[in-house]
């Protein structure tokens, strides 16, 4: 995954390493199991329907209406995972949604009725809005920029596995009685959520969200972790002070910015770049690409 080149300069030596950073990577990983458990959300429902129509005794509609509020459900956690990040960082968010998804699958699993179920949906889509929102942000911002798009893609594959995973839990939870079956499929996502919820603590904040909350003591010593040399780290750090308004030459390790760098302030000159002539094809062809997701 890592080679590493010596190139010789006079009388010097230099490393120059390429590939992609392995701690990052490993973050990346960690983050994007959220987008799993989603995956594995959508998908489980699709069997479970079947046998909580039988044991419910509801009508069509009703199961039409538990399998659709997610998406509404997920609306709302998505506007709200945005500013949440901004406030307690990229890392806490990701447990917040972690929590929100074990809390949610806690309740389907136990689902005595129709309300209760519902409840649990409606919770557990929440939380979908919050990962499709903030594994991506976290992978894009402890990633370099060679390999961020590689990185990035990481949550869009876990939502596959998750799917996948969903329909093997299908085959054989059926197996069980009707009142345990679905019931397991529902539930069983609250065990990945817990081990998310203690994983994720071990993994860095993300060095961007500390640069803007005037911690640059502690966003060099992530940087230096998930960069190939010190150099790159230190480009990065330089690139990410100057995008958050600070001096470049600053050595401090605690700084004080002006609370409009908070996460608050650029959000229309960020979205006007996003259709420059630079920028168009890729906007177009995101745009192209995501009905069919």
């Amino acid at each position: 995954m890592m080679s590493m080149e010596k190139l010789g300069d006079g009388g010097g030596e230099a490393e120059k390493l390429s590939g992609v950073n392995r701690y990052a990577c490993a973050c990346a990983i960690v983050a994007s199991m959220i987008s799993i458990i989603f995956g594995y959300d959508t998908g489980v429902m699709s069997g479970a329907m079947i046998f909580i129509k039988e044991d419910l005794k509801i009508k069509d509609t009703r199961v039409e209406i538990l399998a659709g509020i997610l998406n509404i459900c997920a609306l709302l956690g998505s506007l709200i995972a945005g500013r949440t990040s901004d406030y307690i960082g990229r890392r806490y968010t990701i447990v917040l949604a972690a929590i929100i998804f074990l809390l949610g699958s806690v309740i389907m699993g136990y689902g005595p009725s129709y309300a209760i179920l519902m409840t649990g949906r409606c919770i557990a889509g929440i939380g979908v809005g919050f990962a499709l929102m903030i594994a991506p942000v976290y992978s894009a911002e402890i990633s370099s920029a060679t390999h961020r798009g590689f990185l990035t893609s990481l949550p869009e594959i876990g939502i596959s596995v998750g799917i996948l995973l969903g329909y093997v839990s299908n085959y054989f939870f059926a197996k069980l009685t009707l009142k345990l079956g679905w019931r397991m499929m529902l539930g069983v996502a609250a065990i990945p959520s817990l081990a998310l919820a203690f994983g994720i603590l071990k993994m860095p904040e993300s060095p961007r969200w500390l640069v803007l909350q005037g911690r640059l003591a502690e966003a060099k010593r992530v940087l230096l972790l998930v960069c190939n040399s010190e150099q790159e780290a230190e480009t990065r750090f330089q690139d990410i002070k100057i995008a958050a308004g600070i001096d470049e030459n600053c050595k401090e390790d605690i700084v004080e910015l002006p609370r409009k760098t908070h996460g608050e302030g650029k959000s229309l000159e960020e979205i006007e770049m996003l259709f420059t002539r630079r920028n168009s094809n890729t906007v177009d062809t995101g745009i192209g690409i995501q009905p069919n997701v």
